[in-house]
């Protein structure tokens, strides 16, 4: 079996994609419930175990780690993963089970027989140099000999691009050609690029699209010829969004959210703040010290401009959401807006990573990374500039990011309020199964068991 994750694939898409559109053509298509919030960590752990994040605990893409007194986004660990895995459960069932993971989330430290996730190289001298963990550690050579370095540069930032998914399917054309595994996992990000750059309705979307389909066909055609079931999904659609929400400089406005200063720099203060929230594209988790702050803060938050509404515990019990590492309240955007991780009040104050592409430092999501900063007429020079420092081994840093949001065209994360705008389902196996059959419509904790029922169909008599 070879499960493709198209990010951002939805109904409105695929008459761009025939090649996609062809897979669900031969067997069936199902409209694809999601989760709360609707992110790539969320949303692929709950394919993977078949949980809610109330029970798998990916609430988010990061969130504030209590136990450290730090915000982490995009950590790679699978044990941060709670519950039972795909392939985990279908090796109870069959011990010579082999599974592959071709860049879906959580992968380092998985029980995959061979993983292939984004890793920077991290010199002791501060650069950072594109690379990837892979295991066994004799594929990774094998993959860049092939293949060429990991495009670190086109998977994000203001250079993403076609390259770093077309290396993605080039791998997984690989594994699947030398080891043949009985689940192949692959993750294909480059829909998201251009959706949150310009828009779902923009022709550059109609473009990356087709630029997709383009790309995975290949892989289509190799796991046609090998006999193996396809199934193509996505965690969420992408919509437009033109109003990003200062969540925490509204909490800073209002003596909740503390900051600390260094060489003139802000940076947050999760310690001391009574109140502050983790931006993560629709939907912001909002961290409450003291129980006695938390109407104080929920006021604050639900009276700001495209806020749609606010979830304290119980009402996050209803998404599925209320684990213990999300927010005391968890803020959702309307559907046209999002949420910022801004937190200073004056952009010289601002820390020096906020201007650079540096997912793991800032507190929150920064989809403003995926633009060079339009106010710099020479930002692609320095930045130029700096990849030739980087060559003869010299620091530098990337200043390119801006510091306005108005750039960013679409957004994810709240639930879908029409179909079309939703996440799909494409399999080449012809007979859909009664989960689906009922109303055509299958949510995302019921993947995980349609995958085992595929990969492992049930005698007839």
């Amino acid at each position: 079996m070879v499960v493709i994750d198209v990010v951002g694939l939805t109904p409105a898409l695929l008459p761009h994609m025939p090649n996609l559109r062809a897979v669900g053509e031969r067997g069936f298509r199902a409209e694809l419930g999601t989760v709360l919030p609707a992110v790539t960590c969320s949303v692929q752990s709950t394919f993977l175990t078949g949980l809610t994040p109330a029970r798998h605990g990916i609430v988010g893409n990061g969130w504030y780690f209590r136990d450290l007194g730090e915000v982490h986004l995009w950590r790679q660990h699978n044990r941060l993963v709670q519950g039972e895995k795909l392939w985990e459960t279908a090796r109870r069932a069959d011990p010579g089970h082999r599974s592959a993971n071709i860049c879906w989330w959580y992968a380092m430290g998985a029980s995959t027989d061979i993983t292939v996730t984004p890793r920077p190289i991290y010199h002791a001298d501060g650069r950072k140099s594109p690379d990837a963990y892979v295991r066994p550690p004799a594929l990774h050579d094998d993959l860049v000999a092939e293949l060429g370095e990991f495009p670190l540069f086109q998977y994000w930032g203001p250079t993403a691009a076609l390259r770093s998914s077309e290396w993605i399917v080039g791998a997984a054309r690989r594994v699947l050609a030398s080891d043949r595994p009985d689940l192949l996992l692959v993750y294909v990000p480059h829909l998201d690029y251009d959706l949150q750059r310009f828009g779902p309705d923009s022709p550059q979307a109609v473009q990356a699209a087709r630029d997709v389909d383009r790309a995975v066909a290949p892989l289509l055609v190799d796991a046609h010829e090998a006999g193996a079931t396809v199934v193509a999904l996505s965690e969420y659609g992408i919509t437009p969004a033109r109003r990003p929400v200062d969540v925490n400089r509204a909490l800073r406005r209002a003596g909740l959210l503390e900051v600390h200063a260094q060489a003139g720099m802000e940076y947050l203060d999760p310690w001391t703040s009574r109140a502050f929230a983790v931006a993560d594209h629709q939907v912001a988790h909002v961290y409450v010290r003291d129980p006695a702050d938390l109407a104080r803060t929920r006021a604050v938050v639900a009276e700001l401009a495209g806020v749609d509404e606010v979830l304290d515990r119980d009402a996050q019990a209803r998404f599925g959401l209320d684990h213990e590492r999300a927010g005391e309240l968890v803020a959702v955007a309307e559907p046209d807006a999002w949420f910022t991780y801004y937190y200073w009040l004056d952009d010289d104050r601002a820390p020096d990573f906020a201007r650079g592409v540096e997912i793991h430092r800032k507190p929150g999501y920064d989809p403003a990374e995926l633009f060079f900063d339009p106010a710099d007429r020479l930002v692609k020079a320095r930045a130029g500039l700096n990849l030739v420092r980087k060559k003869v081994g010299l620091r530098y840093a990337m200043r390119t990011v801006p510091l306005d949001p108005s750039p960013v065209r679409g957004s994810h994360g709240r639930l879908p309020d029409r179909p079309e705008d939703g996440p799909v389902l494409l399999c080449s196996t012809p007979h859909a199964p009664e989960a689906v059959e009922r109303d055509g419509r299958l949510p995302a904790t019921a993947v995980r068991d349609l995958l085992l029922s595929l990969h492992h169909p049930p005698r007839r008599p």
